[in-house]
């Protein structure tokens, strides 16, 4: 294995997302996302065979030139960065799960984009940080996002996405992660189906999981550090 710390490193990362879990009381799955962004093919094949099923890739042209040299590695595809309206043509249809619809423009263009048969799924992302570099729609506006992609028959929302701002303070960490959580809960209870939610990375998912993460999107604490 071209990184063979991984499967340590692995059991470690699962062994924390156990003990945040019992310490918040819940026992949902907790799906752990590889981010292999400018790491190349092997890293893609590394994760498979330490047992993980998704990667995340930041870059639309990168994850498909890793999509077509590994055409034959059983893997889901997901795009977990930012995803310009220009580039949804090549988005559709190639990610199991695109992390990052946040204005109804582009959630339009991928629906247009997207052929006939299975929908592609997607969660909208949300501001949770306040700010301003990062994408995400506003959490007051979120439910008349959601609203208005029910008419995009080609997309399938299946819950919501954030990042916490970019600090050591866990609790400026876990305050993004308790208004993503009560965010989804609202929406719900107004008739809105959002089982997933997309938040914590190397430095912040423990207690993204304490605040009900299903998906924690890992990289650093996977497969070491990166040059881009």
């Amino acid at each position: 294995m071209t990184f063979p710390d991984l499967p340590s490193r692995l059991r470690m990362v699962r062994e924390q997302i156990a003990a945040a879990q019992r310490r918040a009381g819940v026992d949902h799955p907790v799906r752990i996302v590889a981010v292999t962004k400018t790491f190349g093919p092997d890293a893609v094949r590394a994760a498979v065979e330490a047992g993980l099923d998704a990667v995340g890739e930041n870059r639309v042209q990168e994850a498909l030139d890793k999509q077509d040299s590994l055409s034959g590695l059983r893997v889901e595809w997901h795009l977990i960065g930012s995803l310009q309206q220009n580039k949804a043509r090549r988005a559709a249809g190639r990610f199991a799960l695109i992390h990052s619809v946040d204005r109804l423009a582009l959630a339009t263009e991928l629906n247009r984009r997207t052929a006939d048969g299975p929908r592609q799924a997607v969660l909208v992302q949300v501001n949770c940080s306040g700010e301003p570099q990062k994408g995400g729609v506003e959490p007051a506006e979120a439910a008349a996002l959601l609203d208005a992609i029910r008419t995009c028959e080609r997309l399938e929302v299946r819950g919501l996405m954030t990042m916490a701002a970019l600090t050591d303070d866990a609790a400026r960490q876990r305050t993004a992660f308790a208004m993503l959580r009560r965010l989804r809960d609202a929406l719900v209870r107004d008739g809105h189906a959002l089982p997933e939610l997309s938040m914590g990375m190397s430095g912040d998912f423990e207690a993204a999981v304490e605040e009900g993460a299903t998906m924690v999107r890992l990289g650093t604490i996977l497969f070491g550090g990166r040059d881009a």
